[in-house]
Parts: C-alpha cells; sequence; structure tokens
C-alpha cells in the first residue's frame, strides 16, 4: 500500500502534473486541484494548505479571476499584475517584496 502525500507533496504534483502545454501554473479551480485535494484529503480545505505553503515559502499564488493560481517557487509571474501596471506608468521603481 502507497503511502499518503503530505499536503506539499500533492500540490507539487499537482503544478508539475496538471499544468498545461506552454503554462507554469495551474488555475485552483479550473485545473479541478481543489476538488483532487478534497478529495485526496477527505474534504481538508485547500486554501488553508496552499495559504501555509505559499507563507512557507513552498510554491507560489497569483490571485485570477475565479481562483488562484499556483506556482512552484521561482516559476510565477515577477510582478503582480498592479506591479505590472505601475510599472508601465513609470510609478514603481523596484518589484514589491512579495508578501
Amino acid at each position: 500500500m502507497k503511502t499518503k502525500l503530505s499536503p506539499e507533496e500533492f500540490v507539487r504534483l499537482a503544478i508539475a502534473r496538471l499544468r498545461l502545454e506552454n503554462y507554469k501554473g495551474i488555475h485552483s479551480v479550473y485545473s479541478g486541484f481543489n476538488d483532487a485535494f478534497k478529495a485526496y484529503f477527505d474534504g481538508a480545505n485547500p486554501i488553508d494548505a496552499t495559504g501555509e505553503l505559499a507563507k512557507q515559502g513552498k510554491i507560489a499564488l497569483r490571485p485570477v479571476k475565479g481562483g488562484v493560481m499556483l506556482y512552484l517557487p521561482g516559476e510565477g509571474p515577477e510582478l503582480s499584475r498592479g506591479d505590472m501596471a505601475l510599472k508601465k506608468m513609470g510609478l514603481l521603481e523596484r518589484p514589491a517584496s512579495s508578501a
């Protein structure tokens, strides 16, 4: 019998296997990730788990319409949409730190 994956292992595996060609991340809803997470972890909340992993720097999250994009560290966009807009407007001198 296989041992159950930890939430971190599950999320990293999902990002690696569920992302579409030419994309580095996955959409939490449209990829089926949220439903798969809940099914695998007996109804556990994927938002809490991914939020904690992001705080620890083990994954990166970017808010998007209908959910979030999940990325492996260093593979997500450097700037948020707001920061990109500020940069184009000449109002961002340096990228804001991702908190």
